[in-house]
């Protein structure tokens, strides 16, 4: 079965929406964005967190060490890396603190590029904004994927996400946008997404 991850949380209410729907992570955006929380901000949603719930700090390029010091003070539980982030960068924030690394990658017209030593990788629509466009990459590039688990993003929501994991079986879903209304989170289709996924039969 996949897993869920709802990214973007930014509320006090998106929090209370998660704790009923119970996905298996979440996410705190820190690069820019128009959902970027600071630590403070983050280190109140995450104290109100069901600890059922992981939760994904979102970064673009940040300091290892202040990624580190997130992970140490419980604010994150593991790292989602869109930057430049190389193999050795990688290697050196596991090694400072054990944080998982998941490592984003944008998808074009062909594979990209995958860099060694994440934990995860996380598979996004090519963008000059590194993800976060709500648009979706042609999955039949990822068929056959031999490697590390990986996150499904770009362009999920209530009416595909049921195909995504038909198609790919990926690790886990992760929806931003498609469970947002006026571009805020929506309690109820945050609820529905996850029951779909949970509801999902793979012999179907």
């Amino acid at each position: 079965m996949s897993k869920v991850k709802i990214c973007g949380l930014s509320r006090m209410e998106d929090i209370d929406a998660v704790n009923r729907a119970l996905p298996d992570y979440i996410g705190f955006v820190f690069a820019k964005s128009r959902r970027r929380v600071d630590e403070a901000t983050a280190a109140m949603l995450k104290e109100r967190l069901d600890r059922r719930i992981k939760a994904v700090g979102v970064f673009v390029n940040q300091d290892a060490g202040i990624i580190a010091g997130l992970y140490k003070n419980g604010v994150i539980d593991l790292a989602q890396l869109h930057g430049d982030e190389d193999e050795s960068y990688i290697l050196r924030l596991k090694e400072s603190c054990g944080c998982p690394v998941i490592k984003a990658s944008g998808v074009g017209d062909v594979m990209p590029r995958l860099p060694k030593n994440a934990d995860y990788l996380l598979f996004d629509t090519l963008s000059e904004q590194r993800g976060g466009t709500g648009k979706i990459f042609d999955w039949g590039i990822l068929n056959g994927f031999q490697g590390p688990p990986y996150f499904l993003a770009g362009g999920l929501g209530l009416e595909n996400v049921c195909e995504a994991i038909k198609t790919l079986s990926p690790f886990c879903v992760d929806v931003s946008s498609g469970v947002e209304k006026d571009g805020l989170k929506d309690a109820e289709k945050v609820q529905e997404l996850v029951r779909f996924v949970r509801a999902f039969d793979f012999s179907a």
